[in-house]
């Protein structure tokens, strides 16, 4: 295991490094110059040349790149053209809305999820089991901003229960609004992950319940709970461990739209600002982030499957050998 590790270890470092070169190269193939945004409409060629010196776009597109992986070997993500202010506090900022908001959307969606898909496969042939299934088709096809829409419609409008977006100033020093204002959207994303998770779910759990080792085990005496607990859980987890990190993966990456529809301060908006203005050390910085966020959960979703699944860790020993 130890030998793995530090193999997968090494492969995250790789590939950080690798999507770091592709997140550069395709920045700078982007129309638009970035020292626009520094200079006023019909500003000189002169002002637009000193703009360009002040950020540093002037210099070789090798040297730029050297200089920002030498800023990120020491933690730091650059400094924003648009507002001369580290990008590094920016963006743990945002995090402090972004993470939140996509960990409880997955806890609630897992716990959704999986008694319902589960459900869905061992009642297959009832009316509720279809009925889940169905659900769990439809909400896949559901576009996650009409639903934010509908829940802003029904519970913030009409009832008023609920803020329809935004959160408050004071962050998380107003714990009680801040839960308030994310309530809306952990359901939105909860409940557009959660049919995919179904579906997954469900399929798993038939291939298990279809399986030889579980009618021989029911075979030689035992309970269909205890059989299911001893030899089920355990081969039906494995494929659905490896969809759980995507979808957390893609909730985290695909949060801009919720944050979008709820007006929330993550990282979405700090890089559709970034975008908007060509502010290359914010949009670097958060999508280097997320990319090291998705690699990390890769990393650990596999290592999860191995500590589960003996027969990967038996082909891992074989490796080693």
């Amino acid at each position: 295991m130890g030998r793995y590790l530090l193999r997968r270890l090494a492969f995250l470092a790789v590939s950080l490094v690798l999507a770091s070169v592709v997140l550069f190269v395709l920045l700078r193939m982007l129309p638009g110059d970035p020292a626009n945004a520094l200079t006023s409409v019909g500003a000189s060629p002169e002002q637009i040349a000193a703009a360009r010196r002040s950020i540093g776009s002037d210099r070789p597109l090798p040297e730029q790149f050297v200089h920002w992986l030498g800023q990120l070997a020491t933690g730091d993500l650059g400094t924003s053209f648009v507002s001369s202010l580290p990008v590094g506090p920016e963006v743990t900022a945002r995090l402090n809305v972004t993470v939140p908001l996509t960990l409880a959307a997955f806890v609630l969606a897992v716990l959704v999820a999986v008694p319902a898909g589960f459900v869905a496969a061992y009642k297959r042939r009832t009316w509720y089991g279809a009925l889940l299934s169905g659900v769990s088709q439809l909400g896949i096809a559901v576009p996650v901003f009409w639903l934010g829409m509908i829940l802003i419609a029904v519970f913030a409008l009409n009832a008023g229960w609920l803020p329809s977006g935004g959160f408050p100033q004071d962050g998380w020093a107003a714990p009680a609004d801040a839960i308030r204002s994310l309530v809306l959207p952990v359901v939105t994303i909860a409940l557009v992950m959660s049919a995919s998770l179904i579906r997954y779910v469900r399929s798993a759990t038939l291939d298990v319940l279809g399986s030889d080792y579980l009618r021989t085990a029911r075979a030689l005496g035992e309970s269909f709970g205890t059989a299911m607990r001893r030899h089920g859980l355990r081969n039906a987890s494995v494929p659905v461990i490896s969809i759980l990190g995507i979808e957390l993966a893609s909730t985290l990456l695909g949060a801009v739209v919720v944050e979008s529809v709820y007006a929330l301060p993550g990282l979405g908006s700090l890089l559709a600002t970034g975008i908007t203005q060509h502010d290359y050390p914010v949009i670097q910085g958060v999508l280097f982030v997320s990319t090291l966020a998705v690699l990390l959960i890769g990393f650990l979703a596999d290592l999860v499957q191995r500590i589960v699944d003996p027969r990967l860790r038996g082909r891992l020993s074989g490796g080693a050998r």
